[in-house]
């Protein structure tokens, strides 16, 4: 693809996004995600109602009057993204693939993140870890991680959730904000995940699509596994099939959903035929209330 091209599909995701960060965003994202640090700020006069903890002895003795030390909020967070680059993501029966899904909330929580001054970095994975993205902030930076999700070629077909997740864990030491964002078709990965989260404050998004849930009446199909290349005939015509499809869904999602409430993950299930916004803005007003 040429550059121009590139550059210019880059433009059309930044400004679509751009209205739900400065809208949307930037205000719940402020104050659900938090700096968990203090810094300095100023000394001032001591005034009543302050903590004698708070009295900077030295300036007090130079002055003969007690002053105090202010400090604030240090806002700076590390957030980072571990995204699903393989094959089962170059998927999708309406206007996303699940890839091009993962993308846009990408951009849309990096450029949220980059507008409160946060760093963000990436790490794309298959059944690998394919490219790592340290922190950093600037626009320029969340551009360059939209890109590369984008245009990025990875290696491998295949998932694996649990060697991206302990790789992370033994990479970033600093406490961060940290989103996996996948179908999560992958097994073998909750006591990393879980240990991840005991470190830093994990949030799964994972991305389906509707014919994923939803069996469609369309005679008979061919059925091919991205990841394998596996390919399986199915009769959709068949009302019990799709009977037995669906409930054998449902209880792999509630099974799912348990599992993650075990390990303390916040588990959002966002629909390639859905506005994600919407969801994604009532899970940050319910952890925000959660937490006052």
């Amino acid at each position: 693809m040429e550059t121009a091209e590139i550059i210019k599909r880059i433009r059309k995701i930044e400004i679509t996004t751009r209205n739900l960060v400065n809208e949307l965003f930037s205000g719940e994202y402020h104050s659900l995600f938090k700096g968990q640090g203090l810094e300095f700020s100023e000394v001032r006069a001591y005034q009543e109602g302050d903590s004698f903890r708070q009295i900077d002895w030295n300036v007090t003795a130079r002055h003969g009057y007690p002053f105090i030390k202010k400090f604030e909020e240090t806002r700076e967070l590390n957030v980072m993204f571990l995204v699903d680059c393989s094959a089962s993501t170059l998927f999708g029966t309406k206007s996303f693939l699940k890839s091009e899904f993962i993308t846009e909330i990408t951009a849309v929580l990096s450029f949220s993140a980059i507008s409160n001054n946060d760093k963000v970095g990436c790490l794309l994975f298959t059944d690998e870890v394919e490219k790592f993205i340290p922190p950093r902030k600037g626009k320029k930076h969340a551009l360059r991680i939209l890109r590369d999700i984008l245009y990025f070629d990875p290696k491998s077909k295949k998932t694996n959730i649990k060697i991206a997740v302990e790789y992370i864990y033994r990479l970033i030491k600093k406490r961060s904000i940290i989103f996996v964002i996948s179908d999560f078709l992958d097994k073998d990965y909750d006591d990393s995940l879980k240990l991840l989260a005991k470190k830093h404050d994990v949030i799964a998004l994972r991305i389906i699509d509707k014919s994923e849930t939803e069996m469609p009446d369309a005679g008979l199909l061919l059925l091919r596994d991205p990841e394998s290349d596996e390919i399986l005939t199915i009769n959709s015509s068949n009302k019990n099939f799709r009977e037995k499809y669906k409930n054998a869904i449902l209880k792999l999602e509630n099974e799912m959903a348990v599992r993650f409430r075990k390990m303390k993950i916040d588990l959002i299930t966002l629909r390639t035929d859905k506005p994600y916004a919407p969801e994604l803005m009532k899970f940050f007003k319910l952890r925000i209330k959660m937490k006052r």
